[in-house]
């Protein structure tokens, strides 16, 4: 009796398929005991190309055309499509980014007043159980409880005033000390701010932030404190030079 071979191959090969309608490629494991028909099935869903229009073509990894998947009755596995093969999809039927452009697709919009008779959206939601902005009492109390801060910043910023020597403490940062040269509102932040010209470069602008100028001063000099971390008073410079042995 004469010797045989018999070939294996793995039941699920992994492949890039691509298409002539949009720009994305998608990597998928199929069943080789697929039929070409079935397999057509399966790529519409991935590509948005109709099964009776398409046409599949086989590449290797060097992108070399390998065969043409053009008997719908075969089997995938009896072509020759290898692990990472890629598979590209034409169907000149539809026209290239169809399924890409989302300036077709219809809007559903609701109306203000019509969002508000719904029963099932979130505003219902927050209004039902009194949560967020629609529970008056406790916007009323952070009402309250902002106006109660703002003032302390204001009585505080009152006492500080341009020209004097300061000291600036915040958590998790070395103290500084310098002078008081701006105390007032800013663009980048809601409340009072102090400008401060720093004794040493510790500081992270020279008197302005975003083009706009609130004082002058050298690069890393400046920075800006609230007026809760800024106490002023007689501050003297610190010499760093007597720290050194």
């Amino acid at each position: 009796m004469g010797d045989q071979y018999q070939v294996i191959t793995a039941p699920l090969v992994n492949v890039r398929i691509t298409s002539s309608l949009n720009s994305f490629m998608a990597e998928k494991r199929f069943d080789r005991g697929l039929t070409i028909g079935d397999f057509k099935g399966r790529l519409e869903l991935i590509t948005g190309a109709s099964c009776g229009s398409m046409s599949l073509e086989v590449f290797d990894e060097n992108d070399k055309l390998v065969c043409a998947l053009n008997d719908d009755s075969a089997l995938l596995g009896s072509f020759n499509v290898e692990e990472n093969y890629r598979i590209h999809v034409t169907d000149n039927s539809k026209k290239m980014g169809e399924f890409e452009d989302l300036s077709k697709v219809e809007k559903y919009e609701l109306s203000e007043e019509e969002y508000s008779k719904r029963n099932d959206s979130v505003r219902s939601f927050l209004l039902k159980n009194k949560l967020g902005k629609y529970n008056a009492e406790e916007q009323q109390k952070l009402q309250e409880e902002k106006e109660a801060l703002e003032k302390v910043e204001k009585e505080k910023a009152e006492t500080i005033t341009v020209g004097s020597r300061c000291e600036v403490r915040v958590q998790g940062e070395a103290v500084r000390r310098g002078e008081v040269m701006y105390v007032g509102k800013v663009h980048f932040k809601s409340g009072l701010w102090v400008g401060v010209k720093y004794d040493e470069p510790l500081g992270k602008n020279d008197g302005s932030i975003g083009g706009k100028r609130y004082f002058e001063c050298p690069m890393k000099y400046g920075g800006f404190a609230r007026p809760a971390f800024c106490e002023v008073g007689d501050f003297p410079e610190i010499n760093y030079e007597d720290d050194e042995m």
